[in-house]
């Protein structure tokens, strides 16, 4: 690495540092998913969103980088270079890295003009399946170069928890990341070097997934995954598994707190609304506790009551560690807890923005042992 006296490459030098003195953005970029692409021939897209308040575009899309593709299930994607090589005056953040879910394609985008992403490289299904992974996921760049893209199942769709190492610059897939056995399933991941520790989360079987939600499959543990994997960031093996348990069944989002030296984190489990707190022991293992319970919440409609979670899906952790937030997928909240104390999150703001419970009174909520004050008033507010 090139060592410059001063900031000179991507990024900077801790989480906390671009927390205090980063720059306010000015573009984002989101995927946009066509559904039934196959029979409606539409190709997923990138959108590029003017987000400067004093620009005449704000707010709007102002470029889309689309594929001649259908099918693929753009996914968590993320960039080629690290804040690790914030000091590398050689490195810059000039590259895109896109898996596809569906059809394990990666797209390799050209951001060198920030406003106008375009295809630099496209690496084929076939180079993936040639290392016996599939279903794509979650992107992180590392600090030796490479990207990594964690996996959920073999070339068959069985379930497989691994990695891809690609090199972004050169569009090449290299390998897989797992020395010796691999996880039985995969999902999200996030390494911590100062602990050598890599931690993995778990969702199911892609041949299984993939074709729709299946009730009867989330008590299989054949079908759905249930616990976190733990691997020595050094060698490359799995060392320890934790299962969850059924309050932990499709730990999906999970995040290491943002500190260098911490040793925490949170999971957000899916089907039973449900975040676990995972931290270092003194013996140097890993032990998880349960720490926020999101409670089902009955409704009636025209068939009768049911109850309906909240199915827990994106979460993330503010830059200075104070606060975690996630989304309701079902239930349409985002939420925001103080997790000052991580053994004790603290729910302090709320914001609904859709889901099943505000959708055009079709529902009404009969029982809510959360929000018994004014969460009916909501509903009722929004379907007048």
């Amino acid at each position: 690495m090139a060592n410059c006296k001063k900031q000179c490459g991507p990024g900077y030098k801790s989480p906390l540092d671009a927390f205090i003195n980063g720059k306010r953005e000015t573009i984002l970029y989101t995927i946009c998913i066509q559904p039934n692409a196959s029979t409606k021939k539409k190709s997923d897209y990138l959108a590029t969103v003017d987000v400067n308040p004093n620009s005449p575009t704000y707010s709007q899309v102002i470029f889309r980088t689309s594929f001649e593709n259908f099918g693929d299930e753009l996914h968590h994607f993320g960039w080629n270079t690290c804040s690790s090589c914030y000091d590398d005056c050689t490195k810059s953040r000039n590259k895109v890295i896109l898996p596809s879910l569906g059809s394990d394609r990666i797209y390799v985008l050209d951001v060198t003009n920030e406003k106008a992403p375009k295809l630099h490289k496209t690496i084929e299904p076939s180079e993936v399946h040639a290392l016996n992974v599939s279903a794509l996921h979650t992107t992180h760049c590392l600090p030796n170069g490479n990207v990594m893209i964690s996996t959920m199942g073999d070339a068959e769709g069985n379930g497989k928890g691994d990695f891809l190492l690609i090199d972004a610059e050169e569009g090449i897939v290299k390998e897989t990341w797992t020395k010796g056995n691999p996880a039985k399933f995969g999902y999200d991941f996030w390494y911590q070097p100062y602990w050598n520790v890599l931690v993995s989360s778990e969702w199911g079987t892609p041949k299984d997934f993939k074709t729709g939600f299946h009730p009867d499959h989330i008590n299989n543990i054949e079908k759905y995954g249930r616990s976190l994997n733990f691997y020595s960031w050094s060698e490359r093996t799995l060392l320890q598994t934790i299962d969850l348990g059924t309050d932990g069944i499709a730990p999906l989002e999970i995040r290491f707190l943002h500190n260098p030296k911490a040793s925490e984190g949170f999971v957000g489990c899916a089907v039973n609304s449900n975040v676990f707190r995972f931290f270092r022991t003194d013996d140097g293992t890993w032990d998880s506790e349960k720490v926020i319970s999101v409670p089902k919440k009955t409704v009636k409609d025209s068939n009768g009551l049911k109850e309906i979670s909240g199915m827990i899906t994106d979460i993330l952790i503010s830059l200075d560690d104070k606060y975690l937030y996630f989304s309701n997928w079902l239930h349409g909240d985002v939420r925001q807890y103080d997790i000052t104390n991580t053994s004790k999150p603290k729910l302090v703001g709320q914001i609904f923005l859709g889901g099943l419970l505000l959708k055009d009174g079709l529902l009404t909520v009969v029982k809510d042992s959360e929000l018994k004050v004014y969460i009916f008033e909501i509903y009722q507010e929004h379907n007048k």
